[in-house]
């Protein structure tokens, strides 16, 4: 019961759609009608300002955080309960019930549940990623590295099977809902962090 209770609220707590509410709360917009119509803070800060942006980005993070927090304390500290409250809390974002399932990319949700799952894995992975947007400036691009790059740092630090499958189970989801970026990338029509949607 401890544990099914760990994975429905992560569940739920991916579920919610800090982008979409903040947008609408602030301009009244649904923020899925603008720019490339996620939910995410990279199309938050485009379409409505670099303050919400952050904002959306913080409380992704934090809701990721939050649901292996709350796994953990619930189950005592059960790495299996951990692993999957990481993952559950991912397709809450991803496919969110109360957005007919069609949610954002989880990026930011990822990182706050493996920085509590495997905090050196994911700060390292986060040590790749900065440099990269710094100089390609595509978010999705830098995203979608660190997603691949993740499960190899996390068997590298901690040799730990079961993050590992968690780890490469997150990253294909990820990859797989930025197939669309890709295919921009591959038509040199992807936008850059900072451009206009």
């Amino acid at each position: 019961m401890t544990f099914a209770a760990a994975i429905l609220i992560a569940y739920l707590l991916g579920s919610i759609p800090f982008g979409l509410l903040l947008v609408r709360w602030r301009t009244g917009v649904d923020v899925r009608s603008k720019g490339s119509g996620n939910i995410g803070a990279t199309n938050v800060a485009r379409t409505a300002g670099r303050a919400l942006g952050i904002t959306t980005l913080l409380l992704d993070v934090g809701k990721g955080a939050a649901a292996v927090l709350i796994a953990r304390l619930l189950s005592g500290g059960d790495p299996v309960a951990m692993a999957a409250a990481t993952f559950a809390v991912l397709c809450g974002h991803m496919f969110p019930v109360w957005l007919r399932f069609q949610g954002g990319k989880a990026v930011a949700s990822a990182m706050g549940a493996f920085l509590v799952l495997t905090p050196w894995a994911m700060i390292a992975t986060i040590l790749i990623f900065l440099p990269l947007i710094w100089k390609t400036r595509y978010v999705s691009f830098s995203s979608i590295v660190a997603a691949a790059v993740l499960p190899l740092g996390i068997w590298l630090l901690t040799h730990n099977a079961l993050y590992l499958l968690v780890a490469a189970m997150s990253a294909a989801l990820i990859i797989y809902k930025h197939k669309g970026n890709i295919a921009r990338l591959r038509a040199g029509t992807e936008n850059r962090l900072g451009s206009k949607a």
